[in-house]
């Protein structure tokens, strides 16, 4: 029996050993992904221990994104972040708002009462000439900056691919069910960075988070965080409950064209980024995290999972084209 990670507020978030997944016996790889599709339609949010990523990699590639946000602004801004299609590069602070709201107008009206307290740094599978990402010059404390990220981009890759086996060896399909739908790595690594700030910041603006409600958009989200804390996530009852960090973990939530994919049996859960939980200092010190937010091919259609609905009338959404869904949520975020 797998112990939860996150409990409260009728929320359950599971701890799983997703090795019993990779090189446990079938009883406990069958067990280990029942635990996993379980913890995605109750929680929308599982925590995985054991994965291939190392500890001595995570902690690498933590130190190398905390020194391309010590670039000054200038040098930032010219790898500045251009089109949903493209969805590579960097936003400053207040530039994205992630919310549940869809008008623009509206989006607009919440970025500038209470602006997200975060910069971030996006990157694309390479080999799309049409969308190139925008690597930082390698030099000084950024030499290797590019084979540190594409190399981890792979390895985070890998791991989309055997969630999402588990997810099917979960549901009763074959193993390789999603496997086609998931091999070109169309994903994006995102490095992201909360600065420090002053606790009455939020004090004065009662509205203030460092990252705004919201679900994601993809299939699964990869979320490495530091040991801060901050991330909250909404319980079946609407409050929002701490999921605190929990050391060489990895959390895992499913996405809303996953939930759509599987007829909404999946759930895809609203979670947000506060003011830290403790601390008694004056000053909140800066947060790191980097999400690896996992997408189906773009070229791929997504419609209804078998077994998810009795006839095709219990279909609740029609088919849609991954990559077009995904760049109509980006263009309302920006």
């Amino acid at each position: 029996m797998e112990k939860a990670a996150v409990q409260g507020d009728g929320l359950v978030i599971p701890l799983i050993d997703f090795s019993k997944f990779l090189g446990g016996d079938e009883s406990q790889k069958l067990e280990t992904a029942q635990a996993i599709l379980k913890g995605f339609q109750t929680a929308g949010f599982i925590y995985l221990k054991n994965i291939p990523v190392t500890a001595a990699t995570r902690a690498h590639v933590f130190g190398t994104s905390a020194k391309l946000f010590r670039l000054p602004l200038e040098m930032k801004l010219s790898l500045g972040w251009t089109t949903p299609e493209a969805n590579r590069g960097y936003s400053a602070p207040g530039r994205e708002k992630v919310t549940q709201l869809t008008d623009i107008s509206e989006v607009e009206k919440v970025r500038s009462s209470a602006p997200d307290i975060k910069e971030s740094f996006e990157i694309g599978r390479e080999g799309e000439p049409e969308h190139p990402n925008q690597w930082p010059a390698e030099q000084g404390e950024l030499a290797g900056f590019r084979a540190t990220m594409t190399d981890f981009f792979e390895q985070c890759k890998a791991l989309h691919v055997e969630v999402m086996r588990a997810i099917a060896v979960g549901m009763g399909l074959e193993g390789s069910f999603f496997d086609g739908f998931v091999d070109v790595g169309d994903n994006t690594l995102r490095l992201l960075h909360y600065p420090a700030v002053k606790k009455e910041v939020f004090q004065i603006n009662p509205g203030q988070v460092r990252a705004g409600e919201h679900s994601d958009y993809g299939s699964i989200t990869l979320l490495f965080q530091d040991s801060r804390g901050g991330l909250q996530v909404k319980s079946p009852n609407g409050q929002f409950v701490d999921a605190t960090p929990i050391e060489d973990t990895c959390v895992v939530n499913a996405g809303d064209l996953l939930a759509r994919w599987s007829n909404d049996t999946i759930k895809s859960t609203i979670h947000r980024v506060v003011e830290p939980p403790h601390g008694t200092e004056d000053e909140h010190p800066p947060r790191y995290s980097i999400a690896y937010f996992c997408n189906p091919n773009f070229k791929s259609h997504i419609e209804a999972l078998p077994g998810t609905y009795a006839t095709a009338a219990d279909k609740k959404y029609d088919g849609i084209n991954s990559g077009q869904y995904l760049v109509q949520r980006l263009t309302a975020t920006y």
